[in-house]
């Protein structure tokens, strides 16, 4: 028997993965599984665009709301759950979709990354959490040059576990691959413009579907402000103004324009990519899947 085969949606934030997803796993037979690493978690929902119940149209939707915002869940986790789910859909005879934009989750996957062992050094990540963000990805620019190439440069989480592996091991090592599926991958193709009204009439609309609301239930459920900042973009921004630290256009504007850098990082990940099938429509994307499948 040959490798489970796996096809992964990825785009920029807003392109339309999940709409895309699910019309294609409706179409052949699918189950999706979300490769977000914020809409893991629940009671995040309307901060992270996190799909409806009625947008998901009788398509099964794995790993979302499978952790609680006040504990952390790691790329390690996910990537042996997702795998798992993978599995377990393929047994069903269904056809396994990967959906998401994350890259750090989506290629663990795709991949296979095998991930350092390493225990946590407590004493080293609270001096590092009293650095800013921009100092940490100097620390680890001097410490391992390759992997700051790499990471998210504004995620203080994984910029202290990169720092933390290199000074254990003297670098960050190389993310093994053994890759487990046969992928294909398919990339939706959007001109920057229209990606730009596409992320504002998603947060304008997101903000009127009651974003502020969701954020004031999350603090009240007993996450700290500092949490909060630390899932980024809407709950950073929403955070600050509830905090009275900036007005309501400032954090609008300022949420607007992280978002698009936030697209333009997405998108320089998955350019590197060069197996990606690029569509710019539904019908080119269900030829390369039917392709696929039938093994051309």
């Amino acid at each position: 028997m040959g490798k489970t085969k796996l096809i992964t949606i990825i785009g920029p934030t807003s392109a339309g993965k999940s709409s895309l997803a699910v019309f294609l796993a409706g179409k052949f037979k699918g189950e999706i599984v979300s490769a977000d690493s914020r809409q893991i978690y629940k009671g995040m929902d309307i901060g992270t665009g996190k799909i409806r119940k009625n947008e998901m149209r009788g398509v099964p939707h794995h790993l979302l709301d499978i952790a609680s915002p006040k504990k952390r869940f790691t790329v390690f986790q996910y990537k042996l759950l997702a795998e798992k789910t993978i599995e377990k859909i393929a047994k069903k005879g269904k056809i396994p979709f990967l959906a998401g934009g994350s890259p750090f989750y989506v290629y663990s996957v795709v991949e296979g990354w095998n991930f350092p062992e390493l225990k946590p050094d407590w004493k080293l990540r609270k001096e590092l959490e009293k650095k800013e963000v921009s100092e940490l990805f100097s620390i680890l620019k001097k410490l391992s040059p390759k992997r700051a190439k790499e990471i998210d440069r504004k995620n203080k989480r994984r910029l202290a576990r990169a720092i933390e592996i290199a000074k254990a091991k003297g670098k960050v090592p190389p993310l093994k691959s053994d890759p487990k599926f046969d992928c294909l991958v398919i990339g939706i193709k959007i001109e920057p413009e229209q990606l730009k009204k596409r992320i504002k009439a998603r947060l304008l609309k997101r903000l009127k579907q009651g974003m502020v609301s969701e954020v004031k239930s999350l603090k009240k459920s007993g996450l700290s402000w500092k949490r909060l900042e630390e899932f980024g973009l809407e709950y950073r921004w929403l955070g600050r103004y509830l905090q009275k630290k900036i007005s309501y256009g400032e954090m609008e504007e300022r949420l607007q324009k992280d978002i698009e850098k936030f697209a333009k990082r997405q998108m320089t990940w998955f350019k590197r990519d060069k197996k990606i099938h690029w569509i710019e429509n539904r019908k080119e994307a269900e030829k390369a899947i039917a392709g696929f499948l039938n093994g051309k």
